[in-house]
């Protein structure tokens, strides 16, 4: 950050947030998943996370439900306050051999990415020859390849299966049409109040942008009077739409 991009001393202070594995998250025994986001909660912790998120047990079917929303945020709670394992011990597995593996691993990894990037122009330039979207499929292509074999053990899917495959009864969560319009009432509200300020702040976005500036400060600026809708139809007239390549 700060030799390649010049950062300053703010945008140096590193704060590690932790996201649960959506990808581990399977329809099949889909209570298991409690299980699952628990350890890697545990993980998380272990390794003196500063802010952590547990996803819900039920998204493989559907938006969580306020059920597994709830059970979510109380593992996090059940671990934290009720177990007092992480009162003195929120970076147990820092230092360790395994640990210190597993970091150079990773920080080596991220480094060649990084190399190929340059490489290969920069991430716009990666983007046009579709590297980083082969990279996610061959990820998947590979972690598919692992259940079908064996060599990755799952659960429910590969290991212990039950034979009656008949899909669960879970309930399935839809927006109501009365909160749907509630928001599109609310938008229509927020348009007619920043009428007047809307164009002027989708014309210094499209100045920044024209000029190479800092385009997400400006967004930030651009949102108080502007919609998702308006800041986006504006960025498609200025940089175009992307389209994959086929």
């Amino acid at each position: 950050m700060r030799d390649v991009f010049g950062a300053n001393a703010r945008a140096q202070l590193c704060k590690l947030h932790t996201q649960t594995s959506g990808r581990s998250l399977i329809a099949q025994d889909f209570k298991n998943n409690l299980t699952r986001t628990a350890i890697e909660l545990m993980l998380a912790y272990l390794n003196a996370t500063n802010s952590c998120h547990s996803n819900s047990a039920d998204e493989p079917f559907t938006t969580p439900s306020e059920e597994y929303v709830r059970l979510a945020a109380q593992a996090q709670a059940i671990l934290l306050e009720e177990t007092g394992l992480f009162k003195y011990m929120m970076n147990t597995l820092g230092g360790s051999p395994g640990m210190k593996i597993v970091e150079q691993t990773v920080e080596q990894c991220l480094r060649d990415e990084l190399c190929e990037l340059d490489r290969l122009g920069g991430v716009l330039a990666a983007m046009e020859h579709r590297y980083q979207r082969s990279q996610i499929q061959a990820a998947a292509h590979r972690y598919e390849q692992q259940i079908n074999d064996g060599t990755r053990p799952i659960i429910g899917l590969n290991r212990y299966r039950e034979a009656d495959d008949a899909p669960p009864a879970v309930k399935v969560v839809r927006t109501s049409r009365q909160k749907k319009l509630l928001q599109v009432a609310r938008l229509e509200k927020f348009k007619r109040r920043h009428r007047a300020q809307a164009g002027r702040a989708l014309d210094e976005l499209t100045d920044v942008v024209e000029k190479g500036g800092n385009v997400f400060a400006q967004l930030i600026r651009t949102v108080e009077h502007c919609s998702l809708g308006q800041i986006s139809a504006r960025l498609h007239e200025l940089v175009g739409h992307y389209r994959p390549t086929v």
